[in-house]
């Protein structure tokens, strides 16, 4: 069957087969290796992707189920220029990232936990993230970094009031 959606802002079809799932479509046939496909049993989170804005892990969904939809994956997490966004270059800043697995998830989670609560406590960030696991532990520069990334945003908003 043939699927189109809008990834990252543009238009994409392909051909897929009843069974193909989602993380498969982006990593496969667009070509879109940001997304990992960590354990494929929906436990890890490294392959989560926003559909029509909301967090999914893409290994759970079927891309024929995402035909018409507008999906967000790392990549598309960058500015227009190419330059990193605030979440990403706060993961980088603190150590937010070890062997870098996990990170595809963990970011574009973190985006979708900071536009559902701009100012989050460590204990709402740590609740935020419960879906995605880091296998090296790095969870306190996880959370540190996505605090430094709500600061940032916040400052940035106030700033241009």
């Amino acid at each position: 069957m043939k699927v189109t959606m809008t990834v990252n802002g543009a238009s994409r079809s392909g051909e897929v087969e009843g069974r193909t799932l989602l993380v498969n479509f982006l990593r496969d046939t667009l070509h879109l290796t940001g997304t990992h496909v960590g354990c494929d049993t929906s436990q890890c989170g490294a392959c989560v992707v926003h559909v029509n804005g909301q967090a999914v892990k893409s290994c759970t969904m079927l891309a024929a189920e995402a035909d018409g939809a507008e999906i967000k994956t790392v990549e598309g997490m960058a500015n227009g220029d190419g330059s990193l966004s605030t979440i990403q270059q706060a993961f980088q800043d603190h150590h937010g990232l070890q062997c870098g697995f996990c990170t595809p998830g963990m970011i574009t989670r973190a985006y979708r936990l900071l536009q559902e609560n701009p100012d989050p406590t460590e204990a709402e960030v740590r609740f935020g993230i419960s879906g995605n696991l880091c296998r090296c532990t790095g969870y306190q520069n996880i959370v540190k970094s996505i605090l430094a990334a709500a600061a940032q945003i916040n400052a940035a908003k106030e700033a241009a009031e």
